[in-house]
């Protein structure tokens, strides 16, 4: 009862470009429906305006941007500060994929060893460096679609739907990470080589941003302080 916002937890929310700043706005408020006690939204400075006025409990912070105003190699180092004082980092909802951004991601993930989520742009990102996994971030969810997926793992679509388990339990298995592959059944692997299937879920999900909610909602629990399975099992289950 005496608890205050500084008990739940402080996500730092790194996403939006032009044309997807919804995609950073449905993370964020997700990530406070499930309790975050403060979440940050770190965002190209000339989209700030738009967040302030949207956003009305999300806090942001304006960073360098690229010409495309996406978020800049500049920003790096504020980033890392950034992170001092945070729980969990959400990464890639909307972010973009200019090149320049795409370095910011790969070198941030190298860097960054609070818990770290990765959906849509971000593993878009990831997936042009295949040898940078393992990290050594032991703390480390990635939340794809199956087209994701396929890129991840350089196969097609059709081929990671026609062995979800086999393929998430591999990649999770080898690469020391939970994978969260979102579809009809949404399965949770972790590094054990444990899957989960998730029982909830309708075709009305198939809508663009249920994804950036998933994501949101797992941070909004992993920067409280629950275990990253516990916190994954209760998101996938809620948002289907």
């Amino acid at each position: 009862p005496e608890t205050h916002k500084g008990d739940y937890g402080h996500l730092l929310v790194l996403a939006g470009s032009v044309g997807k700043t919804g995609a950073a706005a449905m993370a964020c408020e997700a990530a406070l429906r499930m309790g975050a006690g403060l979440v940050t939204l770190a965002i190209p400075k000339s989209l700030n305006p738009i967040m302030e006025m949207k956003l009305t409990e999300v806090m942001t912070e304006p960073l360098p941007e690229t010409p495309k105003q996406t978020l800049s190699l500049r920003a790096y180092s504020s980033i890392l500060r950034l992170c001092e004082n945070k729980s969990a980092v959400v990464i890639g909802p909307g972010i973009g994929t200019f090149k320049e951004t795409q370095a910011l991601i790969i070198k941030l993930v190298k860097s960054i060893e609070i818990p770290m989520i990765i959906d849509a742009d971000g593993i878009t990102a990831l997936s042009t460096q295949p040898k940078i996994f393992p990290l050594t971030n032991r703390n480390l969810v990635l939340t794809p679609h199956p087209g994701e997926m396929a890129r991840l793992v350089r196969s097609t679509p059709k081929e990671v739907q026609g062995d979800r388990i086999g393929i998430s339990r591999n990649f999770a298995q080898s690469n020391h990470l939970y994978l969260v592959l979102k579809g009809h059944r949404t399965l949770i692997a972790t590094p054990k080589g444990d899957i989960f299937i998730n029982p909830t879920g309708n075709p009305g999900m198939a809508s663009g941003g249920t994804g950036d909610v998933l994501t949101g909602m797992i941070g909004g629990l992993v920067c409280q302080g629950l275990d990253i399975l516990t916190s994954l099992q209760i998101s996938v289950y809620l948002h289907g």
